[in-house]
């Protein structure tokens, strides 16, 4: 007769076979018949499925950190209407294949936003991907040059949610801006994407070299989207002054000059 361990390892069983010890005490306690003993094993086996599932997805998303909307600091920034953010973190958006779109300067928090609704989609069930928007051209361009862009770009839609930060700090070559177009224009309506920028829409033919492209990707992006604008103080600089590492009464324009000082930091240390 085979062993019930050997069984569970068979049939994969992995969740139940490193709590059985536990379900068959609690059901013998509980004075379970053999059909609700079975379906407390099953739920245990599921719940650890389920674990893993999100532990899983969270990993394959390469968030650059986990930051969840319970840590973020709305009264720090007034200008968010948290109705929107409750309304986004519903995902009723995801399921319809719609967008979200984080405008602000540095700082104010749009990567902890995204990153957050990326986190409650993975643990949701959703397959998450973050990439900036630096990694998302080196990919593409890396595909259009060795003739595979067609499956990267495949790849790249296949995710339920894609989160793209940072548009807007460096400007595209027409080449990129073109590339960028295939992309939205393959998810359109298919699947999700939040993207994070420095930029107001009305800059965007700046940034992508081209305003009839950008025209192009803005209708396909904001057609079913919703935009948060940000307008606050950025959070690093709020730390720094409270270090007495800037004086309170600086100007506006000297606080942006400052900001402008650390591109390369992670957009929301909260």
């Amino acid at each position: 007769m085979m062993e019930l361990g050997t069984l569970l390892e068979r049939l994969k069983l992995q969740g139940l076979d490193e709590q059985l010890d536990t379900v068959c005490e609690q059901a013998a306690k509980r004075d379970l018949d053999y059909r609700a003993f079975l379906s407390e094993a099953l739920k245990a086996e599921w719940q650890s499925r389920s674990v893993r599932g999100v532990e899983t997805r969270l990993r394959q998303a390469r968030f650059p950190a986990m930051h969840t909307l319970e840590a973020f600091d709305f009264s720090f920034q007034p200008s968010i209407d948290r109705k929107v953010i409750r309304e986004l973190a519903s995902l009723a958006f995801v399921e319809r294949g719609n967008n979200a779109v984080f405008l602000g300067p540095p700082g104010v928090g749009k990567t902890h936003l995204a990153i957050a609704l990326g986190i409650k989609a993975a643990q949701a069930g959703h397959r998450v991907v973050f990439l900036t928007l630096d990694e998302l051209l080196a990919k593409l361009r890396k595909a259009s040059a060795e003739q595979k862009l067609e499956r990267v770009l495949k790849q790249l839609t296949y995710p339920k949610v894609l989160i793209l930060d940072e548009l807007g700090y460096l400007p595209m070559s027409r080449d990129e801006a073109s590339l960028f177009f295939r992309l939205v224009a393959r998810r359109y309506e298919k699947a999700s994407l939040i993207l994070t920028s420095n930029k107001g829409f009305a800059d965007w033919g700046e940034v992508f070299g081209d305003p009839v492209m950008a025209t192009a990707i803005l209708d396909r992006l904001l057609h079913h989207a919703t935009t948060v604008n940000i307008k606050g103080e950025s959070y690093r600089l709020k730390e720094k002054r409270k270090a007495g590492l800037l004086a309170k009464n600086r100007s506006s324009q000297t606080v942006k000059e400052a900001a402008i000082e650390e591109p390369g930091e992670d957009e929301t240390l909260m």
